[in-house]
């Protein structure tokens, strides 16, 4: 176990770590910058847009609930090596995806990569790191959002001294086959862990992991929305391809020190519920802006949406570890509340572009999101530390926590 190892001997896998979680958002960054050109050659429409960030949001859901079972099988470390050969190959088929249905496909396969990586990393985390999981799962998280802020700063830059949007997609092979080469050389040798591993359907017979899973899906249908259409609406209000991939950039840099910082102050105590608040609060302030005045200060806007999403993101995965102290059974529980919450998030980008063409503006879609942040802010009342044994509880017949 790492947590008998020097720091020197820790490290390798630290930024083995951080470095892929780096290649887990670029991919859908990116492909908002070049909506224009995209659209363009591939003829796709807005709805079929927002196909490329709906089908792998759907993917990361359905994997989640397969991928303790993947574990089971393959182990974390094969799991994770094959599914960044995955997302890497994705990428690099971009150079050569000329329609509409091509882009889709590669977006399928790039999803299901990075849905296996999301749904077996954190287990790994808790696993290896049991006294610093906060501050893992903060690196983890802002590198994940870091990510994000590279594809949509570099993507258009590089397509624009390319002359090619499919160079401005593609290039992200490259970071992806690095992380390949990490999680080869450092990720740890599978395990045989004393503890057992509860049944999926254990789980999703308790309360708890449907909350957890309906707080995480609406938070990250704003993501998944923002990361979709951001950009597109600044160029619809005249801005170029790499000013709105700029301001793309902001939110997700933003989302990556909040997601940084924001568990590690949390570690203080272990209620999370008033530094989730206060993200929810972010949000709220930024999707308003968004919808009512969105020329009067966008970098502003981009600030509190990126820091309100990104801390969010990263507390709700702390939440879910913390509910239950064995790493196998608290990954089967983040994997799934991913599972759940990502199916959510799936759908809102493509309900945004149809408020769009109904409307003719992106009002109605942030007014949407509006709504979802003032549901999960009540939702989260019940997230008290104090019942996490009471609500992950297994009664007799069951299998009961290590």
């Amino acid at each position: 176990m790492l947590r008998n190892r020097s720091s020197a001997a820790c490290f390798p896998l630290i930024a083995g770590v951080a470095f892929v979680g780096l290649n887990l958002r670029p991919f859908i960054t990116s492909v908002g910058t070049l909506a224009t050109s995209v659209r363009a050659e591939t003829g796709l429409s807005l709805q079929g847009m927002a196909l490329l960030t709906l089908v792998p949001m759907l993917l990361m859901g359905l994997v989640g609930f397969i991928g303790p079972s993947l574990q089971g099988a393959f182990g974390a470390r094969r799991s994770v090596i094959g599914a960044l050969a995955l997302l890497c190959g994705g990428c690099f088929l971009r150079l050569f995806a000329s329609t509409g249905w091509a882009m889709i496909a590669t977006a399928a396969t790039i999803g299901f990569g990075v849905a296996i990586v999301q749904a077996v990393l954190p287990g790994t985390i808790k696993r290896q790191f049991p006294k610093h999981v906060g501050a893992m799962m903060g690196l983890y998280s802002s590198m994940l959002m870091g990510g994000g802020a590279l594809g949509a700063q570099l993507s258009p830059i590089i397509a624009a001294k390319a002359g090619n949007w499919h160079v401005g997609l593609a290039w992200l092979a490259a970071p992806a086959l690095i992380a390949a080469v990490l999680a080869l050389c450092f990720l740890p040798a599978d395990i045989r862990s004393q503890s057992r591993r509860p049944p999926a359907r254990i789980f999703l017979k308790r309360p708890r992991t449907w909350l957890l899973m309906t707080c995480f899906g609406l938070v990250n249908s704003g993501y998944s929305s923002i990361v979709a259409w951001l950009a597109p609406s600044y160029q619809e209000r005249g801005w170029s391809g790499p000013e709105s991939g700029g301001l793309l950039a902001v939110l997700a840099l933003c989302q990556a020190m909040a997601a940084l910082v924001l568990p590690i102050l949390a570690s203080k105590g272990e209620d999370r519920r008033p530094w989730l608040w206060a993200t929810l609060v972010m949000q709220t302030a930024g999707f308003a802006g968004l919808a009512f005045a969105p020329d009067a200060v966008p970098t502003v806007w981009a600030v509190l949406l990126g820091a309100g999403l990104g801390g969010c993101f990263a507390l709700s995965m702390v939440v879910a570890l913390d509910h239950l102290p064995a790493p196998e059974q608290a990954g089967t529980l983040s994997a799934l509340m991913q599972g759940g919450g990502f199916l959510i998030a799936a759908i809102p980008p493509w309900l945004v572009a149809v408020l769009h063409d109904v409307t003719g503006a992106y009002v109605a879609g942030w007014g949407w999101h509006l709504v979802s942040i003032a549901i999960v802010m009540v939702l989260t009342t019940q997230l008290s530390p104090k019942g996490y044994t009471r609500a992950m509880s297994f009664p007799d017949g069951e299998l009961k926590p290590a």
